[in-house]
């Protein structure tokens, strides 16, 4: 069962929306393509109270920056145990791993949240030890028993030019270790920190504040990487308030977007586009958000 209510309605749209991008040259968008969109009634809004549909939300795909989400989430939830030390350096990490989604700021946070370390490769008890201690994301994932984190991989660091060492190791033959997300788990991980049903509703709101993107047109041409421009930020019309976390590589594009106009209730969206003609697709995203944000359910004011 869903995180959200299924609304007919809703998912018709996205059908007709997929149709529409697929004819406007894109063949094959539809294998392409991970959507989980919800939409909620309430300015407000507490967790599962949303109304959704989805396409191909439940396959697992390499995220891509998309998981730093998911361990600045982890940091707040070890902060609240005391199982890593609070400080500056761990505060600019997140800052810069979220804001800025530096691969290095992310393998200084993994590195705390695992106890672990790049490096040679391992033999023995301690590459057995390593291995372990790599998986406590993962442990604490699937220990808040939410299903649509079945079958997700949040191990590995995020990289540039890729892994070596026992990092490589760890990838596994063809890459078989990769991080993994769908886009409901990704939904479900937004909007708890969205809503205060993840951690503690002050480590929400920093969180939130992390997230926090601007739409100005001078503050985003002063920062090209600004995970708005080519992503879904894009679409949003003036005045929107956006939260969100991109990821981009030779492979993907991805976005995970909370945004709010004025008063009115927020819309969730998570979209997934894999593959290089989509990597390369500066447009399906902002489409995607002008189109969905644009929605207006049967008998709305």
């Amino acid at each position: 069962m869903a995180f959200y209510r299924p609304d007919p309605e809703m998912a018709s749209r996205l059908e007709t929306l997929l149709d529409e991008l697929s004819a406007d040259g894109r063949p094959g968008l539809r294998n392409s393509l991970a959507l989980t969109w919800i939409r909620y009634e309430d300015p407000i809004p507490e967790a599962g109270q949303g109304h959704g549909a989805g396409w191909n939300q439940d396959r697992q795909l390499y995220p891509a920056s998309v998981v730093k989400l998911f361990y600045a989430v982890a940091a707040e939830r070890w902060l609240q145990q005391d199982l890593i030390p609070d400080g500056e350096e761990l505060q600019r990490a997140l800052r810069d791993m979220i804001g800025d989604s530096s691969n290095d700021a992310t393998g200084l946070v993994m590195d705390l949240l695992t106890g672990t370390s790049s490096g040679p490769a391992l033999q023995g008890n301690a590459w057995q030890l390593w291995q372990r201690q790599r998986q406590l994301v993962n442990d604490w994932l699937a220990s808040l028993g939410w299903p649509e984190l079945d079958g997700v991989n949040c191990c590995q660091k995020t990289w540039g030019d890729g892994p070596y060492g026992r990092e490589k190791q760890f990838y596994g033959a063809d890459n078989r270790n990769r991080n993994a997300l769908s886009t409901q788990a990704t939904a479900r991980m937004l909007e708890a920190v969205m809503t205060g049903a993840v951690v503690s509703p002050p480590a929400c709101r920093r969180l939130r504040d992390l997230l926090d993107r601007s739409l100005d047109p001078e503050q985003r041409k002063a920062d090209p990487e600004n995970q708005v421009d080519g992503f879904l930020g894009e679409g949003l019309a003036e005045g929107t308030t956006l939260w969100s976390k991109a990821g981009w590589m030779s492979q993907a594009r991805h976005d995970a977007a909370w945004w709010q106009h004025g008063d009115q209730p927020p819309m969730l969206l998570v979209a997934f586009s894999s593959g290089p003609d989509r990597s390369r697709d500066e447009q399906l995203m902002p489409a995607l958000a002008r189109a969905l944000g644009n929605f207006q359910p049967s008998g709305a004011s």
